[in-house]
């Protein structure tokens, strides 16, 4: 028995060159299917991030409309930070995160548009007196959906749909 292992420990067994390179292959196979797998993740996770705090926007919209008589006049990124200090109003304050790209109101309606990192979808919530709406698009090829400046204050621009699908928007909603 002793016999054996000596011969185990002192024998000049070892892996082929072949052997190592079959390794290194089968390595390289289960990369390649596993880092476009991990990167879909992480734009999920950014598209994510951006429609929590398009949710988190909004709830701070209707606190700014509930000090000023029910109506959204007032509504701008600037306004909302003012309300809640956790928001980001622009990609340099945001890092990593998501950010609030724009926010208007009128007299009982008002949109929010945040814009996920990374990813360029833009993500809108509109409240069109009281009537909650959500859209989405890419950045590059979609108009997100604005207040409109009727004399009366009052009213959202029609909204064109975006085809855009993909991270968490399908054909325009989420």
């Amino acid at each position: 028995m002793v016999r054996r292992v000596r011969q185990c420990v002192v024998g000049d067994d070892g892996f082929t060159i072949i052997e190592l390179l079959v390794v290194c292959l089968i390595l390289g196979v289960l990369a390649a299917v596993a880092i476009p797998s991990f990167l879909n993740e992480t734009a999920k996770a950014y598209n994510a991030s951006a429609k929590e705090l398009a949710r988190s926007a909004m709830t701070t919209a209707m606190t700014v409309g509930t000090d000023h008589q029910g109506q959204y006049g007032t509504i701008s990124p600037a306004d909302l930070l003012s309300y809640e200090q956790t928001l980001f109003t622009s990609s340099a304050s945001a890092g990593y995160n998501a950010w609030v790209a724009s926010a208007s109101g009128n007299t009982d309606s008002f949109v929010i548009t945040t814009e996920a990192y990374s990813t360029g979808v833009l993500f809108s919530i509109v409240d069109a007196s009281g009537t909650i709406a959500r859209y989405c698009g890419n950045a590059g090829t979609w108009t997100p959906p604005a207040v409109n400046s009727s004399p009366n204050g009052t009213g959202v621009v029609a909204v064109t749909v975006s085809s855009y699908s993909g991270g968490g928007c399908n054909h325009g909603a989420w």
